[in-house]
């Protein structure tokens, strides 16, 4: 059996310190300072503007999600735009029926239900983008582990504009 080594230097590795009797999660200089979300390359491609909130993209069955929060204090930002377009079983990321946007509740998540995406140029991928103005655009292109995956996740921390 393992024993559990309790001392200051393990709980400030595990992010946790002591006050007042109680274990209450670390509160880092990182964490005040959350850096935003660099534009990726290729991220902005075949971008069509002011895309429509819809509720989902097509027939579904593939799941986008992520979080949209502010940089600097990590803050959840509410009613933010995201723009989602990909390749998919029911069109070319080009096509104006492949794109849609949602907006974030109030925790800062958003979910799209969409068409399955299928690899385009040999990589399955989706691509968003936080446009709104508020905050600085960013475009994001990640990159599936599969092209089987049934979801994928991206997660924007953004600058004021």
């Amino acid at each position: 059996m393992t024993d559990l080594l309790l001392n200051r230097r393990t709980l400030l590795a595990a992010g946790v310190t002591w006050a007042g009797g109680l274990l209450v999660p670390a509160v880092s200089a990182h964490a005040q300072s959350l850096a935003a979300t660099p534009s990726m390359r290729g991220g902005s491609n075949n971008y069509l503007p002011n895309a429509p909130v819809v509720e989902r993209i097509g027939g579904g069955g593939f799941l986008m999600t992520g979080t949209v929060r502010r940089a600097g204090d990590g803050a959840p930002l509410a009613g933010q735009r995201i723009q989602i377009w990909a390749h998919t079983t029911e069109g070319h990321e080009r096509d104006p029926h492949s794109h849609g946007a949602t907006l974030t509740d109030e925790n800062g998540v958003f979910r799209m239900e969409m068409p399955q995406i299928v690899p385009a140029f040999g990589q399955p991928h989706g691509h968003l983008a936080y446009d709104s103005g508020d905050y600085k655009t960013v475009f994001l292109r990640p990159i599936m582990a599969s092209a089987q995956d049934k979801t994928l996740n991206a997660d924007f921390v953004l600058q004021p504009a």
